[in-house]
């Protein structure tokens, strides 16, 4: 009989490098893959995450759908996309489930960009940071509510209202 495997927790490596330029200036940092967005090879790619319709919106672009798409308006906007976490346990794509964690060294990006602003897509995200790359980086973050699906306490209004200090 085959288990369903979000329901296995498994040993992972992020699956894709972080998306930069050397102009960057603006970082988002999740907390690891959804496994929408290991299957699909590029960032936020669940259909019902949030993250594409909230930038397209604050940044008056047309919503991307092709990962080349996305990749034109970050760089477009000199936003920089990676996750705190490069490899650790996960059931599926639940943060509560993160064990075993690995931090990304977030600091070869920052030496390659210009990044000025930091922030997490997320509360887990925040907290990583804060634990496993601010005392490296002595950068700080400020943590924005989740746009994952997952996250029914913020309606699309209140996220663009607090998704706008990034720009």
């Amino acid at each position: 009989r085959v288990l369903f495997r979000s329901h296995l927790r498994s040993n992972m490596h992020h699956p894709f490098p972080p998306f930069y330029n050397t102009d960057s200036k603006i970082l988002i940092l999740g907390s690891f893959p959804s496994v929408a967005s290991r299957m699909g090879g590029f960032y936020y790619h669940h259909p019902h995450n949030r993250f594409w319709k909230v930038l397209s919106t604050l940044t008056h672009s047309s919503l991307p759908n092709t990962i080349e798409e996305k990749k034109d308006l970050l760089s477009k906007h000199k936003i920089a996309l990676w996750d705190v976490i490069e490899q650790c346990s996960i059931k599926g794509s639940s943060d509560a489930s993160i064990h075993d964690v690995k931090a990304s060294d977030i600091r070869i990006l920052l030496q390659q960009s210009s990044i000025e602003r930091i922030f997490a897509n997320g509360k887990t995200a925040g907290k990583l940071y804060e634990k496993w790359c601010e005392p490296f980086t002595c950068k700080s973050i400020t943590t924005l509510p989740s746009t994952s699906p997952a996250n029914a306490a913020y309606d699309m209004q209140r996220l663009l209202m607090l998704w706008s200090v990034i720009l």
